[in-house]
């Protein structure tokens, strides 16, 4: 009762607080009104602290905006940190994300950013509007004018620049997802020409004892290995298809030798010689001729009992004999070789001795074969592989220069008798 009570029409004067203290939840009081109009200079306070909490509420956005800028910037800072073995690219394909986070695209982001940036623009152009409307924009102070224009010119600025951030890192994640493509695709690539490489290694014949051995140069280089050995035999037949015009004499359509003795088995024609047969270093001299060009069925039989041999070309047996290495039987472990005499186990070729031609289905048996089957196998009726030595692609290595080729039918070899 003993206060003195505000007369009417009295006014209230209120300080302005810092921008820190606008949360503290102190009201303002009330302004009263006169004759339903404030003064300029109550207007003018009115409006500054309006601009002040709009600058409060700019600074909060600000803030989320800054808090969802550093949490995308974290998130990709953590993809990059990876370095491919996490799971950005897994997560890609299988459309999970393991971030802790539902997965936001940085396009989506840019875009928000933007439509913010662009309402911040709109309410500080209401409000120029707006001041126009009720008091001139220059009554404002100066100061506070020029602190607003530049908190806003920075907020802008920083927008842009994480816009432009964005944008780079999303052309990074792009290149990098695009070499991790490329490069993957390479591997792919040298995968599927291997395998097509092995596809066709393994098909270059359409049946495994389709191919020939050619030898087209007079070398010391030029040869085919047989990958099998011989056992001990006391009998054997060896059969061949070969073409050859060279001169003169064809050379060495193969030879086996054995560690202490090189010729052990060969079939040789060099210089004017006749083609001989030598087993264990005994000669036998066979009445073949085939140095014509054309392709020519041989096979010769041998057996230790009395060293008896014959000789056939074309399926007719044109000379047999006896006494060639009798009783001695053919050692194992040795190297058979197509092509080439052997002077050491394995090597020494002499280019005089080499075969120039091409030669195929070269098979061994260990016996003596029956004169019916060896003429039912030059003239096609039957194909009958060695027992000891088949004639297969993968059992005949070649090298120097020596190539495999598809190999003419049986009959086409008839008709070039």
């Amino acid at each position: 009762a003993g206060e003195q009570e505000s007369p009417p029409g009295s006014r209230f004067v209120c300080t302005s607080l810092p921008l820190d203290a606008a949360g503290t939840g102190c009201p303002l009081p009330p302004v009263p009104m006169q004759g339903g109009a404030l003064p300029p200079e109550e207007e003018l306070k009115a409006t500054v602290l309006q601009l002040r909490e709009t600058v409060l509420q700019q600074k909060e956005t600000i803030g989320s905006q800054r808090e969802a800028i550093r949490e995308l910037t974290g998130k990709l800072s953590r993809c990059e940190g990876a370095d491919g073995k996490s799971s950005w690219k897994n997560e890609v394909g299988k459309g999970k994300d393991t971030m802790g986070d539902l997965p936001r695209d940085p396009a989506q982001v840019i875009d928000q950013l933007s439509r913010t940036m662009q309402i911040l623009k709109d309410r500080l152009e209401s409000l120029e509007h707006q001041l126009r409307a009720n008091v001139s924009y220059a009554a404002l102070p100066s100061d506070l004018r020029e602190m607003l224009q530049r908190r806003l010119g920075d907020l802008e600025r920083q927008l842009l620049s994480k816009v432009a951030e964005l944008e780079d890192e999303k052309s990074l994640l792009h290149n990098e997802t695009s070499a991790h493509r490329q490069k993957t695709e390479t591997a792919l690539n040298a995968l599927l020409e291997r395998v097509s490489e092995l596809e066709k290694g393994n098909s270059a014949f359409k049946s495994p004892d389709e191919f020939k051995v050619s030898l087209p140069l007079r070398t010391n280089y030029l040869y085919g290995k047989i990958k099998k050995t011989l056992p001990e035999l006391y009998a054997f037949t060896v059969c061949l298809w070969l073409r050859s015009s060279a001169s003169p004499g064809i050379g060495t359509p193969f030879s086996y030798a054995v560690p202490g003795q090189a010729n052990e088995i060969v079939l040789i024609e060099w210089g004017n010689n006749p083609i001989e047969l030598l087993i264990n270093d005994k000669v036998a001299q066979l009445p073949l001729f085939i140095s014509d060009g054309k392709w020519h069925h041989i096979c010769i039989t041998w057996t230790t009992r009395d060293g008896m041999w014959e000789a056939f070309q074309d399926g007719e047996k044109l000379g047999t004999g006896e006494n060639l290495a009798p009783w001695h039987p053919i050692k194992p472990g040795g190297v058979l070789i197509l092509g080439q005499e052997q002077d050491t186990v394995g090597g020494r070729f002499d280019a005089t001795q080499a075969f120039v031609g091409e030669m195929s289905q070269f098979n061994i048996w260990d016996r003596v074969l029956k004169a019916e089957d060896i003429m039912n196998i030059a003239n096609c009726s039957i194909n009958m592989p060695g027992n000891i030595i088949p004639w297969v692609d993968n059992n005949v290595d070649v090298f120097g220069g020596a190539t495999k080729w598809p190999v003419e039918t049986c009959e086409e070899r008839l008709l070039d008798l």
